[in-house]
């Protein structure tokens, strides 16, 4: 196992092997110290980052962080590297990646060459470079970045910021459903996905909401898709059973194990991704899957131990269950960034690092990454970082969040965004809907003539009846 070692002022820092160096090269978040794999002073910190920067991107293929022979996102990962996209920066470092990636920013044809790149970049790669990077680095080459997907709508293109209508209800009612789809609609979201957590994975409950939300889309011709995110196995089922599918839903990770705690594997998410795009019910695009992530959710599963029986810290973990979201070349990604808890990230600033990471690795990865922009109630957080958040993800270029009635999930009992919020960061920003979204919006003039959203009392709208939905 290679010592890498880093020297400040006179104190040398020893950093055993390549998890260890990634673990300790880490801005602060309380999950690596939960671990037991932080830095312990910022001094250690710096000494890590300064030896990180120095490890050739090679020593990424050679040296893994989980065990090849013992989980299936290494193999994955390492089977799936793209030798040709890599050759072009095969002989950087970390800390010439870094450069090299702003220095791409900062080109008419930016765009163009990190996608060109991306099937040669691994997870551990766009971790490490992470690590080294100020905020403004993340947002500078995300934005850079263009990474597209389709079903309904397409999503993100340059200048669009999407949203997922999140319309969650305790019981599952339909008209508490109904009401928080209208109000949302209203305010011009939904186009990312109108997407319910479902109170219970019971096959029929499922099957009961996605007609519902199937007859809304119908009935008023919306350009969107739906979704209920219950577990892969259940939408399998209705799949074959002929209900109206759109996406199929998935939480994953980084990890076989932590995966396997979700009760999947790679070869069930891709039967997953079959049996969606078996139904053909998109039409101009068939990206069916819809894939959620976490910092820290390998760790809450005890399924976070790397080579040498080492804790990985969780930004990398992270990152690997980006690989295995590549691989089902899917519409949606988010990370729920502050959902797990103040257990794996403390504070607002520690959220807001860590949003800023989730979207950079994913977005450089070649996935539509969006951010559920939210917090736990007993964290050290507060609307105001999800305020700075989100406006810093909006330049950042990410292709959608997730907004709820008010900001409150009354289901699932956290903070989230507004639609209200959506509207902001729009406004602001000069951010529009995805484009067959706009136009349904535009149609039913509730667009003005600069694009910006009118005000509409919802019984005067075109969508009044939904207000009357049983």
């Amino acid at each position: 196992m290679t010592k890498y070692r880093s020297t400040i002022d006179v104190t040398t820092y020893t950093f055993d092997g390549l998890v260890d160096l990634l673990a300790k090269a880490t801005p602060l978040r309380s999950g690596d110290q939960l671990a037991g794999c932080a830095a312990d002073t910022d001094a250690e910190r710096a000494a890590a980052q300064w030896a990180l920067a120095e490890v050739p991107l090679r020593t990424f293929l050679t040296e893994v962080v989980v065990p090849y022979e013992s989980d299936e996102v290494t193999r994955l990962i390492i089977d799936s590297h793209d030798r040709a996209a890599f050759a072009p920066i095969a002989h950087l470092t970390v800390g010439g990646l870094r450069d090299w990636l702003l220095t791409v920013a900062a080109t008419d044809d930016a765009a163009a060459t990190l996608t060109a790149v991306s099937p040669g970049l691994t997870p551990e790669m766009v971790a490490a470079v992470s690590k080294i990077m100020r905020n403004q680095d993340l947002i500078a080459v995300a934005r850079a970045a263009t990474v597209t997907s389709a079903f309904r709508t397409t999503i993100g293109l340059p200048g669009r910021l999407s949203t997922r209508l999140q319309p969650n209800h305790p019981t599952d009612d339909p008209r508490g459903i109904a009401a928080a789809t209208l109000d949302g609609l209203l305010l011009g979201c939904g186009d990312a996905v109108i997407g319910i957590n479902p109170a219970t994975d019971s096959p029929q409950a499922t099957a009961d909401l996605l007609h519902l939300l199937d007859e809304v889309r119908l009935r008023f011709d919306i350009p969107t898709q739906s979704c209920v995110l219950s577990h892969v196995t259940t939408t399998i089922g209705l799949v074959e059973a002929g209900a109206p599918v759109d996406l199929v839903f998935q939480s994953i990770a980084g990890t076989e194990g932590a995966n396997s705690g979700f009760g999947v594997n790679i070869s069930l998410l891709r039967e997953g991704n079959e049996a969606g795009r078996s139904l053909r019910r998109g039409t101009v695009g068939d990206n069916v899957m819809y894939l959620e992530t976490g910092q820290g959710s390998a760790l809450s599963a005890n399924a976070h131990l790397g080579v040498g029986n080492r804790p990985v810290d969780q930004q990398t973990l992270e990152a690997r269950a980006y690989a295995v979201a590549r691989d089902l070349e899917p519409l949606l990604v988010n990370t729920v960034v502050g959902f797990i808890g103040p257990e794996y990230l403390y504070d607002g600033k520690q959220i807001i690092r860590a949003g800023l990471e989730d979207h950079f690795c994913g977005k450089l990865l070649g996935l539509p990454m969006g951010v559920d922009v939210c917090y736990t109630n007993h964290a050290e957080a507060d609307a105001d970082d999800m305020d700075t958040l989100l406006t810093l993800l909006g330049a950042a270029g990410c292709a959608f969040v997730i907004a709820v009635p008010g900001a409150d999930d009354v289901m699932l009992g956290y903070q989230s965004l507004s639609f209200h919020d959506a509207l902001y960061a729009r406004k602001v920003l000069d951010l529009r809907p995805a484009p067959e979204f706009e136009a349904w919006l535009s149609g039913l003039g509730m667009l003005d003539a600069k694009g910006g959203l009118r005000q509409v009392e919802p019984l005067s709208s075109p969508l009044r009846a939904l207000a009357g939905t049983r």
